[in-house]
């Protein structure tokens, strides 16, 4: 294996542990650290918000927008354009990848904000289907395509901001962080349109009420854009861009970041693929079919999945500690097997009609979805080098969502719809499943372990002594991997 030099000049900051020097290490400053966890996971929590709402106000959607005699129509018509927004956002990804490679991350996720606030605060200025005919569902399909592209730079380029922000020890517990955003975010989405359900007539929800939650995302995402502005960026590409200045770096361009790399990006979408498919089937299909395919009052139904989250949210901050304990890889399998085990039992307590019931049901799926969202915010950035990191996990996060996550409503809903078979979204999740157990039986194991292509980071300066004399539990050499094998 070669030393650090032209073999590795793209793939970012290499050194062997001999040819170290204390300022080589990365000694993350704590208040800084949390800082921008903070910020990154407020910012998604605000993101998602925006994103989520649409998918608990679906039903009421389809009545303001696309005018049908059969409720099922509706939701699949409001479906659809809630995927709509996934097929772009590859093309936000392949945007905003490249100028969070080239420029930094938190300047891009300061975009991204921006442009989701924009996109959500519109669809509340929408006239219905009533007052403006056939302009209004596609004013509606341009909001949901400015929300898409900008939701393509904002999980990806969120993940490398923490992943890189954090030690090499507790990287899992703070990228945790980053979900507990998102399911804050959902919480207050889903919270307020129930709220608005019960609070409002049916007139009065479908003649003003549902363009509440929507005009919150302006002032959200003012708060946004301020905190991520005031963040540094991340010591991680700060290493790298100095090695590159001093290098005179070129970007690894498209070919070569296909040619080199197509097996880690293949390994990157088969793990979105499950976790994305039981996140978008648990907490935005599952609500929709309680009510449309098995008669569930709609309020109650949002109120369990309210309820299921918020108990996710701790466990999910667990889950992430647990991750740098036993390592992503039994989390990541455990949530898999678990899908395989509990999904039909899951889904025929939702059909009990039982509340308590329903409740189980939906908390099974909860948690082995909390083993997903606790561990991929650490488990996918770690696959790919610090130069190329955001744009490889913007392009394949977003490819994989949009073929597959994005589409587990319209999909699920279209198969429950045609076949009559009210446990296909059980069958989803099991071959979601199986894909997920033989991708990450591909996947090495990442936890307490340096991001490839960066500095080992550590807590103190007691951890750089012992990196330096190689008593440290970090395995630094593992940042040199042979690159054409990847």
């Amino acid at each position: 294996m070669k030393d650090s030099g032209a073999a590795h000049a793209h793939f970012g900051w290499f050194k062997r542990r001999k040819q170290m020097k204390p300022q080589d290490i990365t000694v993350v400053d704590a208040q800084m650290l949390n800082k921008a966890v903070g910020a990154a996971a407020l910012g998604n929590a605000m993101e998602w918000f925006d994103f989520g709402v649409y998918g608990y106000i679906a039903v009421t959607l389809g009545q303001v927008f696309f005018p049908s005699d059969d409720a099922a129509t509706r939701l699949i018509a409001t479906f659809a354009t809630f995927t709509v927004a996934f097929l772009v956002r590859p093309l936000g990804g392949m945007v905003f990848g490249p100028l969070g490679d080239r420029y930094g991350r938190q300047k891009v996720l300061a975009f991204t904000m921006i442009a989701m606030a924009i996109g959500t605060f519109s669809i509340g200025l929408i006239p219905s289907y009533a007052q403006i005919g056939l302009w209004a569902p596609l004013l509606l399909l341009l909001a949901r395509l400015v929300q898409g592209f900008s939701t393509g730079g904002e999980y990806a380029g969120a993940a490398t901001f923490i992943a890189e922000y954090s030690t090499d020890k507790n990287r899992g517990l703070m990228g945790s962080w980053l979900e507990f955003g998102t399911l804050a975010g959902y919480v207050a989405g889903a919270g307020i349109v129930t709220a608005l359900q019960i609070g409002l007539s049916h007139t009065a929800m479908l003649q003003w009420g549902w363009r509440i939650p929507f005009l919150i995302a302006g002032p959200l995402g003012l708060l946004g854009v301020y905190m991520r502005s005031r963040l540094e960026e991340t010591p991680a590409f700060q290493a790298y861009a100095e090695q590159a200045a001093q290098r005179d770096d070129e970007k690894p361009g498209w070919g070569e970041l296909l040619r080199v790399h197509w097996r880690q990006l293949l390994k990157c979408m088969g793990l979105v693929l499950v976790f994305n498919v039981t996140d978008y089937m648990l907490l935005t299909y599952i609500p929709s079919y309680l009510t449309v395919a098995l008669g569930y009052a709609e309020s109650k139904g949002l109120l369990l999945i309210i309820i299921v989250m918020l108990m996710m949210m701790p466990l999910n901050v667990m889950g992430g500690y647990l991750s740098d304990k036993l390592g992503r890889r039994p989390m990541i399998i455990g949530a898999c097997i678990a899908l395989l085990v509990l999904s039909i039992p899951s889904v025929l307590l939702l059909q009990s009609g039982n509340d308590w019931l329903i409740f189980a049901g939906l908390m099974l799926l909860g948690l082995a979805l909390v083993c997903f969202t606790s561990s991929m915010p650490s488990t996918l950035p770690a696959l790919f080098y610090t130069p190329i990191r955001y744009t490889a996990l913007s392009m394949a996060f977003n490819v994989s969502v949009s073929m597959f996550g994005g589409t587990t409503p319209l999909v699920t809903a279209w198969l429950v719809g045609h076949t009559g078979n009210l446990l296909m979204p059980a069958y989803y999740l099991m071959f979601a499943g199986v894909v997920g157990i033989v991708t990450m039986l591909t996947v090495k194991e990442t936890a307490c372990m340096p991001l490839r292509g960066s500095p080992p980071a550590v807590g103190s300066e007691a951890e750089v002594k012992k990196i330096l004399q190689g008593d440290h539990p970090i395995t630094v050499d593992s940042t040199l991997p042979p690159i054409p094998q990847e």
